[in-house]
């Protein structure tokens, strides 16, 4: 049997067992030496050193106990305003000072167990005799072993129940119970040296503190609330009185089995009170109470009222998952052990107030909010709902919540119930996390932006079978042929989209077609630096699909990146615990966040710019943005995975980051896009939950300006475009594409260059245009002229040249004043100019002078005005 599954119930009230006499002969022989010795006060012997070095786990004040969790109404104030959220514990016990504990508990347990602790030194020889004696004889009124030494009894069983490994544990369970005589001597000899260490109050306490009382129930306190619905300090004598009866025996007078027939609600609890006016008759007889007081309660009926503690995170309501997620850390982080072994000891002892961060406001608006639109159930659809929010630049958790009730039990009943954390990693909460979708595109965004490229810079954005040969300078180059060939939801985006405005719209083909141009392992690794990663602990992807979020990651991961985003680019790592005070008050060290600089704050800041598009206007993000109020300046990122599969909303102010997102947990799902909850399409819940929470986090944080983004950041680099007129098509595109330009075929046009050959491009060579726009280049037919030179000739010379072939144009006139006699009659334009490409048969327009002699007296005229 392992120790876990035992009571201590066996330790309180055996003595020897059924040993032989000669057995307890020599105990006791070797037990009236012992304490002889050490109440004579000698000068350090060997025999005395026996009893010098006690094991440190023999410490008072070293008991295992309940822990509290708690969340805030103030983070500036966590205690003073602190409300419970759970309780857990291995053994439920609540260690309290002497002080806090009633005379008449301490006075019952010492008439009642060992009327002359307050004069013998660990071990009473005629109580241990008499005890020997009646446990041979079958009687049970009180064992042989001193207070002190069923002190030691239960410190070593309390050993025993916090191992870890199985068999070490029934080993040592066997030693500390088994009835012999070496086992009596060892405790004598313990119970002797605790009597050096410690005064009585001391002993007494902690014997009261380290009880078993039944079940889980450790302890006079945790008993007194159990019991009684009191404290140790509170209870009334004939109170007092039961709960010291319980110690005895606790399996056959704890009083929380009405039903039983021998100690149950209809016999008065027949067992208990009997063992109850034992101890008060003892408690007269040495002059513990006085007549009246122990007439009065004896005749005070038994009267349990039970009352269950809070165990275990399911009394957090929906806070329950967070809670659930505090364990966990408990569990797991090296700052409460060095290894896994020790952090399980360090929790099962307990002992522990733990002041969370959870915002209380914020929590009850997730939990709300998620309550109004997602089911806690759906016929033939495992459907989540969740809520996470991070502080920017404190990496507090603020709000962790879905929409399934909590449940312990490794096979919940009912669909509404998970064990599941859906917020967190598979080692915090059970979960493989959920594809992210276009969120996830923003690492490419950072990536870009690293790389020197601008917002509006434009890229090959066209929808393609087959996008060629993506680099990766960790797996070496990737070709994807025709089985990667995304596709724009709303059949929205151009051929040359700019990565401003494939973010605004998020338009999957502009960022693969960014990715194209990229380092596939630098996105892999832009997205690490903001401290994203598998939630099952893999590796994250990093094939051309993972751009637009085909891993699998936990929100409360994304919620961390996004406040990364808009704390300038330095991503803190998450922490859930704010304060944590041991029993004894002392304050404890608790993890601390890490904070990185993922990305330098000038590429934060295009990140920032870029992701505020999305919020407003026609951004994809618009509907989650007008609806929060009060309105702070926030940036955001909406993702839907295939086929509407998963819908999310990830969002931040500088204060306060949050990811919103209706999932599918497992098995077949729905298309959101065409499936109803609570009367809205699913794909628009996010939009509702993400700023009814960010609302309230924007009237609690507030939120300020995020910095302006250089125009570097911004705005393209302008580059020459390429003359490529009269060149092959092919040799164009290699030249335009070159120069970091997208080559656009503009088909085929009438010119005078070679047919085959470029005519002309659309800007024209020579002119600037953004790094990454497209140039369209027009083929040449091979049937076009250009407009001969004819300015300077006469109008009928002009007409004659016009007309005769191959040009064949049809001529018309204008005619424009000139002050330049030489002008006179001779074509001073044409229209289209000279060189102009055209057609045969075309409108040619020139201009021809007309001399106007200049008037001089008009002109002395104006000079004196």
């Amino acid at each position: 049997m392992s120790a876990k599954n035992r009571t201590v119930s066996g330790a309180l009230g055996g003595l020897l067992g059924l040993v032989g006499m000669s057995a307890v002969a020599g105990i006791l022989v070797t037990a009236a030496v012992a304490p002889a010795v050490a109440l004579s006060g000698m000068a350090a012997t060997n025999t005395i050193n026996v009893f010098d070095s006690l094991p440190e786990y023999l410490s008072i004040d070293r008991l295992s106990q309940k822990s509290n969790i708690y969340a805030s109404t103030d983070a500036a104030d966590p205690v003073g305003t602190r409300v419970l959220l759970a309780s857990f514990y291995e053994q439920n016990r609540v260690d309290v000072a002497s002080d806090a504990i009633s005379q008449f508990a301490k006075d019952a347990a010492i008439a009642g167990e060992d009327p002359r602790f307050m004069e013998h030194g660990g071990v009473d020889i005629q109580s241990s005799f008499n005890g020997a004696v009646q446990t041979l004889a079958g009687g049970d009124t009180r064992g042989g072993s001193s207070i002190t030494q069923q002190y030691v009894k239960n410190v070593l069983i309390q050993k025993c129940e916090v191992m870890t490994d199985a068999d070490e544990a029934d080993a040592c369970y066997s030693d500390a119970t088994k009835p012999t005589a070496d086992r009596k001597l060892r405790e004598m000899r313990l119970a002797i040296g605790i009597e050096k260490k410690y005064e009585k109050e001391d002993i007494l306490r902690g014997y009261l503190n380290i009880a078993g009382y039944g079940g889980s129930v450790y302890g006079i306190e945790a008993a007194a609330n159990y019991y009684f619905n009191t404290t140790a300090a509170l209870l009334t004598l004939p109170q007092a009185a039961s709960l010291v009866a319980i110690v005895n025996n606790p399996v056959k007078f704890q009083l929380d089995r009405p039903d039983s027939e021998t100690n149950g609600a209809a016999n008065g609890y027949a067992d208990n009170k009997f063992r109850r006016d034992y101890i008060l008759n003892e408690m007269l007889k040495y002059d513990k109470i006085a007549q009246a007081d122990y007439d009065a309660a004896v005749a005070a009926p038994v009267e349990p009222v039970i009352t269950v503690p809070s165990t275990g995170c399911q009394t957090a309501g929906g806070s329950a998952y967070f809670c659930d997620y505090v364990t966990k850390i408990l569990k797991s982080d090296p700052t409460f052990g060095a290894d896994a072994e020790t952090r399980l000891e360090n929790f099962k002892r307990g002992g522990f107030d733990v002041y969370t961060t959870l915002d209380l406001e914020l929590q009850f608006a997730a939990e709300t909010s998620l309550n109004k639109y997602v089911p806690k159930s759906y016929p033939g659809w495992d459907l989540g709902g969740v809520v996470s929010s991070v502080g920017v630049g404190t990496g507090e958790v603020l709000a962790m919540a879905q929409n399934k009730d909590y449940s312990q039990a490794e096979q919940p009943a009912g669909s509404n119930f998970t064990s599941i954390n859906y917020n967190t990693d598979y080692a915090t909460g059970g979960s493989g996390g959920f594809q992210p979708g276009s969120t996830y595109k923003v690492f490419t965004l950072a990536e870009w932006l690293k790389e020197g490229h601008a917002l509006t810079e434009r890229v090959d954005s066209r929808v393609k079978s087959d996008w060629g040969t993506f680099q990766d300078s960790c797996l070496g180059p990737q070709s994807y042929g025709t089985k990667f060939s995304p596709r724009n939801d709303g059949g929205e985006g151009g051929p040359n989209e700019s990565a401003l405005h494939s973010t605004t719209r998020s338009i999957n083909t502009g960022f693969i077609g960014m990715a194209k141009e990229l380092d596939l392992c630098g996105i892999k690794n832009t997205a690490e630096a903001f401290d994203v990663h598998a939630a099952d602990g893999g590796l994250l992807g990093q094939n051309a699909s993972s751009v637009i979020g085909t891993n699998y990651v936990a929100p409360l991961t994304m919620a961390v990146a996004f406040a990364g985003i808009a704390n300038n680019g330095m991503t803190c790592t998450p922490i859930v615990i704010s304060k944590m005070v041991s029993s004894d008050g002392t304050e404890l060290p608790i993890p601390q966040t890490k904070c990185t600089q993922s990305v330098e704050p000038a590429v934060a800041a295009g990140m920032q710019y870029a992701m505020a598009t999305t919020t407003i206007g026609g951004g994809t993000a618009a509907a989650s943005g007008s609806r929060t109020s009060p309105r702070v300046p926030i940036i955001g990122k909406t993702g839907t995975t295939d086929s509407a599969k998963d819908t999310w909303m990830s969002g931040a102010s500088s204060k306060v980051a949050t990811v919103v997102g209706v999932v599918n947990v497992s098995g077949d799902y729905k298309n959101q896009r065409f499936t109803t909850l609570n009367g809205l399409s699913a794909q628009y819940i996010r939009h509702y939950v993400w700023p009814e929470v960010m609302s309230v986090a924007n009237a609690r944080y507030g939120g300020d300006a995020f910095p302006e983004a250089s125009s570097s950041v911004i705005n393209a680099v302008s580059v020459p475009v390429p003359d490529v007129r009269g060149k092959s098509m092919s040799d164009a595109k290699s030249a335009i594409e070159a120069s970091g330009f997208l080559f656009v075929d503009g088909g085929v046009t009438s010119s005078e260059m070679p047919a085959g050959t470029v005519a002309n491009t659309d800007p024209a060579g020579g002119s600037s245009s953004s790094r990454g726009s497209s140039i369209t280049a027009y083929s040449s037919d091979g049937t076009g002229v250009t407009i001969p030179s004819v300015i300077g000739k006469s109008e009928a010379d002009a007409r004659s040249t016009l007309t005769a072939a191959p040009y064949g144009f049809t001529v018309a006139k204008l005619e424009q004043a000139t002050t330049d006699k030489a002008q006179d009659g001779k074509v001073v334009a044409v229209q289209p100019g000279e060189g102009t490409a055209s057609r045969p048969g075309d409108a040619v327009t020139i201009v021809i002078g007309k001399y106007t002699a200049p008037n001089a007296d008009a002109s002395t005229d104006k000079k004196n005005e």
